[in-house]
């Protein structure tokens, strides 16, 4: 039987820094539960195990912080084996750096352990503080800058570009939703796209058509509350960077349909009906 000793020196928690741009990153990093707890911490995700926000800093500037628990020590141990979040985020992000596509840089990255098993990842990047969201960037507030239809369809070409370019460099992301997507002002004109979430990114010889199908799917699925079927069929050719005829508009909307229809029925059991209100881009091409 373990003695007190033995039995804290089981239970305590060690950290481990992945990666630091300086010392004084590397200090920060290891504060991070301390800073997350201070008045100078903006949350802006509180759920489940992720906690992320924006932290003041002492020089005027900001940084973002993200906090991800892991559920259980099994899987904590799985993480260890495979890589944690916070690995996987610097491995993410050094393969979009590679190919010149737009992301949070990573300032510094974090295991904490415990029993032998990751209990949680932390990571800072560089805050996107002129940055929003794909919806909020497009809609503005009170949505009224979706009324430009011009605007609105330049950012949609922007962001479809950003995305043939992704899959086109050999890398996809296995949670393409719009919340995942940041979109800025350039002041040159023009808008400029960051990839973000950087932990789901993965490199491949070559991005297959149903990878890229189901990367469509996700996104389309989130960008639906604020999109017409029209407007996103529009952002399918930008994407393509031509429009098919209308044979293969019609096998590529079907072969859309069924990846949807294949995740709805994944997520239907865990998911309440009154959640999915967003209608399918399927049904014609008009």
């Amino acid at each position: 039987m373990p003695t007190s000793r033995e039995r804290a020196r089981l239970d305590r928690v060690r950290t481990r820094v992945l990666y630091a741009r300086s010392p004084e990153w590397r200090d920060l990093i290891e504060r991070a539960d301390e800073l997350m707890a201070s008045p100078d911490f903006r949350v802006l995700k509180s759920e489940a195990r992720t906690r992320a926000g924006f932290l003041d800093l002492p020089d005027g500037g900001h940084a973002f912080i993200k906090r991800v628990e892991v559920s259980s020590w099994i899987r904590g141990i799985i993480a260890r084996l495979r890589g944690s979040r916070a690995a996987r985020s610097l491995a993410g992000a050094a393969m979009l750096e590679a190919n010149g596509l737009a992301h949070p840089e990573p300032l510094a990255a974090m295991d904490s352990y415990k029993l032998g098993a990751i209990r949680a990842s932390y990571l800072v990047s560089r805050a996107l503080i002129n940055a929003d969201s794909l919806s909020r960037f497009m809609l503005g507030p009170g949505e009224i800058k979706g009324r430009n239809v011009h605007r609105r369809k330049q950012i949609s070409d922007t962001v479809a570009a950003q995305i043939r370019r992704l899959h086109e460099s050999g890398l996809y992301t296995r949670d393409l939703q719009e919340t995942n997507i940041m979109v800025e002002d350039k002041q040159a004109g023009g808008f400029k796209v960051f990839f973000i979430d950087l932990e789901d990114f993965r490199r491949v010889a070559n991005v297959s058509w149903n990878r890229r199908v189901m990367n469509l799917v996700h996104l389309d699925r989130s960008i639906g509350r604020f999109l017409c079927r029209a407007a996103r069929l529009d952002f399918l050719y930008s994407y393509l960077g031509h429009r098919p005829d209308h044979d293969a508009v019609r096998k590529m909307i079907s072969e859309i349909k069924s990846a949807r229809d294949a995740i709805d029925r994944r997520k239907r059991i865990a998911t309440p009906a009154a959640e999915r209100v967003v209608a399918p881009l399927a049904g014609g091409t008009r």
